[in-house]
């Protein structure tokens, strides 16, 4: 053979190759014209992207007869990951052969099945020239968007002509997780992005905090590694009207070199800076609207909050059972062009909601509790508003926009709507209501909220109902929740706030995550302003607080310091009631002995408050 028709032949094959693996045959494109839809499926082919449980990113088309193996199988050939005992899954659904169900646009997940996983796994990232060939997205692609994502697509348009004319992104040295400035082509900050695989504990995490994969738990155990992104796009949808300030979100798949990897494709040590640059790395990431704003909610006296503000904010947490809501997370903006950080009229914008929507009842953390504001009865604009939400409208719209959104998420959503429509239609303000949903300690035992204990007196009245009684004696106590091949030999890393601190009711306590990485060293509790460079604002991760001897020169902390803190610190929170191993009977039986419940529970602390009041003028009228 000659050398000539040797070339011709090699540089044919792959073609060829490439044809058959992410794309149909000509014969194929045919029978696919020929065919005409059922209603509701999918039209023609559908692109959809697979990321490995390292963060790898592939997309890829979809053509009718394409199943799981067929998928692992491209996955196998184009970028050299094993798939032998693995599953693609789409949510809470391991997929096989039908794949129909699956809409354009939507992120697959590919996990090993074996439960003892390596952290040193290398990260088989996508970052050749054969890739850029065979995944031919575009920079920035939205994953699923309706109307309501209009403003994020005009963001997207600014980032992508910005990111061709040369400006690029800005990586944000604070927080425990990757995350980055994008900016427009006039160089202002118009959306920050944080890639799924660079949150804490994910395997391309670009300060430390490695050691699990995709799927697994994290920072709290119903919240699992690679998971925070959707519950970003999640908390945008539910703020309907825009009512709580929610800037603009959606879930995108995004390439450039900046992202980083933490392992070169064919393992070993990470590749030099200058290397690492000339990557083009693909990830799937939530995309959030940038908010120009003054300062945070922690360098600013609360007393000039809005007080309408602060109780919207607050109805939008007590809905997605927000456990994260710490001042840091609240943008301030100064309005009519006050001066100063006090007396002046201001704006409330809410960020960082990735630890929102769990997949059991934990112990929420809500700092509007303390404030004065929260105490104020609801006005009756905002009990309209409450009265109006229709969790079961909210279900179909997130199962809709986010369809790889888990059923115990939006259980969680459903019972804390449902709970907050009956306490404030009884008159509970905004406190009230927080404090019920928030865990007491009393010594240094953790005992379940009053809506917990609700939730299990309902959950054994479930049981006890005559139709379930009999089988349930039967059934295995299986944990839906987190299977022990996911968990592994991991421990839960949440804490509550109120172990940390004074631990008493009106005092004033941070976030856990906030103090993850402190160390017993006196740590630099001065803030400073958005526009001194030091200072990032627009974070949830905030490491403001870690002590100087942890952090490197960057500001980022150490990888000694980070590791050290994560399961070391943090003790392990109880989970009394799970909400996802019930069927769809029984939970429908359970939301009906629920609200009997709370309504028994709301008539006793209205007796209750009435005998304290009582009590309180008596005492009073007897002092002479």
């Amino acid at each position: 053979m000659s050398p000539n028709l040797d070339s011709a032949i090699k540089s044919q094959v792959p073609a060829l190759l490439l044809r058959r693996l992410f794309g149909a045959s000509r014969r194929d494109e045919a029978k696919q014209l020929s065919r005409s839809p059922a209603p509701g499926a999918p039209v023609g082919r559908r692109r959809v992207f697979v990321q490995t449980e390292t963060g790898c990113v592939l997309g890829m088309d979809l053509d009718r007869g394409d199943n799981a193996h067929t998928i692992k199988r491209r996955l196998q050939l184009a970028l050299n990951v094993p798939t032998g005992e693995t599953s693609l899954s789409f949510g809470d659904r391991i997929l096989e052969n039908d794949l129909s169900f699956i809409r354009p646009d939507s992120p697959l997940l590919l996990t090993r099945n074996s439960i003892n996983r390596s952290c040193s796994t290398p990260c088989l990232c996508p970052v050749s020239k054969d890739f850029e060939q065979k995944d031919c997205s575009g920079l920035v692609e939205m994953l699923g968007c309706s109307s309501s994502c209009d403003r994020v697509k005009r963001l997207v348009d600014d980032v992508v002509i910005a990111i061709r004319s040369g400006v690029d992104p800005v990586p944000i040295s604070s927080g425990l997780g990757g995350s980055y400035y994008f900016r427009n082509v006039s160089g202002d900050r118009v959306a920050i992005v944080k890639p799924t695989d660079e949150e804490p504990f994910a395997p391309n995490n670009p300060k430390g905090f490695v050691g699990r994969a995709l799927g697994q738990p994290g920072l709290k155990k119903s919240v699992r590694v690679g998971e925070t992104g959707f519950r970003e796009v999640a908390a945008y949808l539910l703020d309907h009207e825009n009512f709580a300030n929610v800037p603009a979100t959606a879930l995108v798949k995004i390439t450039h070199s900046i992202f980083n990897i933490n392992c070169p494709v064919n393992g070993g040590n990470p590749a030099p800076a200058h290397d690492q640059k000339q990557q083009v790395n693909s990830k799937i990431a939530s995309f959030q609207q940038f908010i120009a704003h003054d300062f945070d909610a922690s360098d600013h006296g609360t007393s000039s909050f809005p007080v309408a503000a602060v109780h919207r904010i607050g109805i939008l947490d007590i809905r997605i059972f927000n456990t994260d809501r710490h001042a840091g997370n609240v943008l301030v903006r100064k309005l009519n062009g006050g001066t100063g950080r006090f007396g002046c009229q201001t704006e409330l914008f809410p960020i960082d909601h990735g630890m929102c929507l769990p997949e059991n009842l934990e112990d929420p953390y809500f700092e509007w509790i303390h404030w004065a504001q929260a105490s104020i009865p609801f006005s009756e604009e905002e009990l309209e508003y409450i009265r109006n939400l229709d969790p079961g409208k909210d279900v179909m719209m997130l199962r809709r926009e986010l369809p790889m959104i888990r059923e115990a998420c939006l259980r969680v959503l459903v019972l804390c709507t449902i709970f907050l429509k009956e306490a404030a239609a009884f008159g509970l303000c905004l406190a009230e209501i927080g404090e019920m949903m928030t865990r007491e300690f009393r010594g240094m035992e953790e005992e379940p909220s009053q809506l917990e204990v609700l939730c299990m007196e309902a959950r054994k009245r479930v049981a006890e109902w005559e139709p379930f009684s009999a089988t349930s004696e039967q059934e295995d106590d299986i944990d839906f929740q987190f299977s022990m091949d996911m968990l592994g030999e991991y421990n839960d890393v949440m804490r509550s706030p109120r172990l940390n601190g004074s631990g008493f009711k009106g005092s004033s306590f941070r976030s856990p995550l906030s103090k993850l990485v402190e160390s017993i060293d006196e740590g630099n509790d001065g803030h400073e302003d958005q526009n001194e460079p030091d200072r990032v604002f627009y974070t949830g991760w905030n490491t403001s607080n870690v002590p100087s001897k942890a952090m490197g020169q960057n500001g980022n902390a150490t990888k000694s310091a980070m590791n050290r803190s994560a399961d070391e610190q943090l003790p392990s929170s109880m989970c009394f009631v799970r909400l996802s191993d019930m069927s769809t009977d029984e939970w429908n039986v359970f939301l009906e002995k629920l609200q009997e419940l709370l309504k028994e529970a709301l008539h006793e602390r209205a007796r209750a408050a009435a005998g304290q009041r009582m009590k309180q003028r008596l005492g009073t009228s007897c002092k002479f």
